[in-house]
Order: structure tokens, then C-alpha cells, then sequence
């Protein structure tokens, strides 16, 4: 037979099979992506109380960031002289569409991860950049200096906590033999270590609770926006639907990290039906944001980026090669 023909059949049944696949998960994923908006706006609400709270004030109503997206959606879009026009306008959605696409590869409590099998932790690892490469891609294509500084600022960040990140990630794989969430969530971490793996992997939460500020540019590692400095920095000259769609992206993405969080270190079930099981990983989802975020912004003023570049590859990867290290004793690898 001509291989040619060969070729040209398996690359035929690829593409058919790749449309199948696609027309099976876009409605799941479409609804996955509508309820990921609804509760990160939620989350968004809640931490906007509790910080106001936290501060002696009384703080918006709890759906104010509905009221601010509908707000925004109807407002004109401006776009800058000087701006790169498709680059520009494409990259809030690049970033709203890479955070739904980050959710369908983690599991949501009682939910499996809708495309777990096609991806693992250090695919999502990837994808919780993307949000962050469209925002620098899209400051950088404003044309506005203070943009360009916050993509500059954005970049550094992430260079200094993706090193304890990584650390995370192997810490998990190579104590549980894989990189599969799935797994992970399905196989609680803390029931395969004694004490010395219990403080390892303490060690690590508090990396991960240090991170997610960082990972959603929320202060003290805000420093990319900097509204007193750079005036909005990556943002600045965004506004109406293009704004509005970064302020989704932030939602979802916030929710994202957050369900991350809890499958690799919170999984535990309580057995109690699908419906209470959601509920609960929704609970947790929303502590440790609320933890991780809201008190943190409260309590902590907003670093400079050459503090926080140090902070991050000092002090907390030196916690994190710790955390990595006392598992490894724990197992009896290092003696």
C-alpha cells in the first residue's frame, strides 16, 4: 500500500477522533467554565468582607463583584494609539480561557478532572502560567510604560516562585511514584508518612499557602500592579469588556489554585454523597484561599520586587528543599 495513502488515513482518523473528543467535552467544559466564573466571583465577594472586616469597615455587599463585572461589560472599550490591537485584545481572553482550561485538569472533590487523563501536575503546573504570560503579553502590548514595568515585574515573580513550586511537585511525585492528581487527591499523602514526613509535608503547605499570594498577584506580591506606584501596572490601560475578562480570569484562576491546593494537601472525604462532599471541598477550597489571600493582604505590606524575588528563592525554597528533605529521611532514603 502507498504510505502515502497510509499517512494521510491515520492523520484523517486522528482528526476525526480529535473532533469527537471535542464535540463530547465542549458543553461539559462550557458549564464547567460558567460555574468556575460564579463561585470565583463569590470567592472574590467573600474576600472582599472579610478583609473589610479584618480592617474595622463594613465593606461592599457580597455580589459587588457581580455588579463590578456587569459593570464593566457594558462600559466602552478603549483601545490605545499605541497599542499592538490584536495582542492587545487577545490576551484577556487567552487568559480567561487558560484558567477554565486549568480547572479541567484537576479534580473538584467528588468531580474527576473532566481531561485528568490527558494531563498530569506538571501540565497544570504549566497552565497556571498562561494566565500570567497573557497579562504580560497584553501590558507589553499596551504601550504604556507602566504596563511594560509591571510585565517586567510579572516575569520576575514568576521566575522566583516557580523554584519552591517545582519543589512541591516532585516532593508529591516522587513520594507518591506519580504525577497524576488523580491520584494524588484519590491517595491522602498524610496517611503514607510518619512524623518526620508529617513535618516534611507541613513544610510544604506552608510554601503552597506562601505561593498562591504570588501566583494571583495579590499582596504582598502585588508588586506587578502597584496601583500607588505604577498606577495599575499590567492593567492600566485596560478597560470596559477587556478588563472585565482579566477580572474574570483572576476568579477562575483564584479558584483554580485553590482546588489545587486542597486535592495535593486536603482531599480527605467525608463521605457523606456527592452533594456534601462538593460542599465540603468547596469549604476547604474557600479557606484556604481565605487564608492564603484575604488575612495575608490584611496583615502583610506589599514587598518590593527585588525583596520578594529573595524571599522566594532564599527563604522558601530553602523550606521547600527542607520539606523535600525530611520526607526523603522519612522514607529512609537519606541517612
Amino acid at each position: 500500500m502507498n504510505p502515502f495513502s497510509i499517512l494521510a488515513g491515520a492523520i484523517t482518523g486522528g482528526a476525526i477522533k480529535l473532533a469527537t473528543l471535542v464535540a463530547l467535552v465542549a458543553p461539559v467544559a462550557l458549564g464547567i467554565g460558567l460555574a468556575a466564573i460564579v463561585l470565583g466571583l463569590i470567592y472574590k465577594g467573600i474576600d472582599r468582607r472579610i478583609a473589610a472586616r479584618l480592617q474595622a469597615r463594613v465593606g461592599p455587599p457580597l455580589l459587588q463583584p457581580f455588579y463590578d463585572v456587569r459593570k464593566l461589560m457594558v462600559k466602552e472599550t478603549v483601545l490605545p494609539e499605541s497599542a499592538v490591537g490584536w495582542v492587545y485584545s487577545g490576551a484577556p481572553i487567552v487568559a480567561l480561557a487558560a484558567s477554565i482550561v486549568l480547572l479541567l485538569y484537576i479534580p473538584f472533590g467528588p468531580i474527576p478532572a473532566l481531561l485528568g487523563g490527558f494531563g498530569d501536575l506538571v501540565l497544570v503546573v504549566y497552565l497556571m502560567m498562561l494566565p500570567s504570560l497573557a497579562m504580560v503579553a497584553g501590558g507589553m502590548a499596551s504601550g504604556s510604560p507602566f504596563a511594560s514595568l509591571g510585565a517586567q515585574r510579572e516575569m520576575v515573580m514568576m521566575l522566583s516562585y516557580e523554584v519552591p513550586l517545582a519543589t512541591i511537585a516532585v516532593a508529591f511525585a516522587w513520594r507518591l511514584g506519580t504525577f497524576s492528581l488523580g491520584a494524588i487527591a484519590a491517595s491522602p499523602i498524610w496517611l503514607s508518612v510518619g512524623l518526620l514526613g508529617a513535618v516534611g509535608l507541613g513544610l510544604l503547605a506552608l510554601v503552597t499557602m506562601f505561593v498562591i499570594p504570588a501566583e494571583l498577584s495579590k499582596t504582598p506580591f502585588d508588586a506587578p500592579e502597584a496601583e500607588t506606584e505604577l498606577a495599575g501596572g499590567l492593567l492600566v490601560e485596560y478597560s470596559g469588556k477587556n478588563l472585565g475578562l482579566f477580572y474574570l480570569a483572576d476568579a477562575v484562576k483564584s479558584l483554580a489554585v485553590g482546588a489545587l491546593a486542597v486535592a495535593m494537601f486536603f482531599p480527605f472525604p467525608l463521605g457523606v454523597g456527592f452533594w456534601g462532599e462538593l460542599a465540603w471541598f468547596l469549604f476547604k477550597v474557600f479557606a484556604v484561599l481565605v487564608v492564603s489571600v484575604s488575612v495575608m493582604r490584611v496583615a502583610l505590606a506589599r514587598l518590593q520586587i527585588d525583596k520578594a524575588m529573595r524571599y522566594y528563592w532564599g527563604p522558601m525554597a530553602a523550606v521547600g528543599i527542607g520539606g523535600l528533605l525530611l520526607l526523603a529521611i522519612d522514607c529512609g532514603v537519606v541517612l
